[in-house]
């Protein structure tokens, strides 16, 4: 678990985890509450079934975009949503955007969307999976408190308790 959770105290991750979590959000929103002119659960399960992605997967998918984001947002188990939020994005950029090229559809003249942005996303996730959640983050909390109270545990891995 301390694995995990460890992190460093570094704003340049807070932000990346923020800004992640937040773009991701707006997707997850959509999907599951409908806002921000999404469609909404039950449709967006339709649209995922009908391109072939199982039911489970479809759900794993739509709450790691809502659920994920806020998670990353606080900062509670930032490298595991963070891997979660990559994993997707290479996964949609594979099966669902990879035909329709590098760009986005800007003028709405393509017949779907690029990958660029998924691109964007796995490349701001990637510092936060290999170093954690950063400054103004559960997971500092949470080291910081198991750390107060595994001292004996810290030491083995070469953490000093401060």
């Amino acid at each position: 678990m301390y694995k995990l959770i460890h992190t460093h105290a570094d704003w340049a991750l807070t932000w990346l985890r923020i800004v992640t979590g937040g773009v991701m959000f707006a997707h997850g929103a959509q999907k599951v509450l409908g806002w921000y002119g999404g469609s909404g659960f039950d449709a967006a399960m339709q649209g995922m079934e009908s391109m072939g992605i199982p039911g489970p997967l479809a759900v794993v998918a739509i709450f790691t975009e809502f659920f994920g984001a806020i998670a990353l947002m606080a900062g509670l188990l930032g490298r595991l949503m963070a891997l979660g939020i990559a994993i997707e994005m290479i996964v949609a950029a594979l099966l669902v955007h990879l035909p329709h090229g590098f760009f986005m559809n800007w003028l709405g003249t393509a017949t779907g969307e690029g990958f660029e942005y998924h691109i964007l996303l796995v490349g701001a996730a990637i510092p936060v999976i290999a170093r954690g959640s950063g400054a103004w983050s559960l997971d500092l909390w949470l080291e910081r408190w198991w750390k107060s109270r595994h001292a004996d545990v810290g030491a083995l891995h070469g953490v000093h308790v401060h």
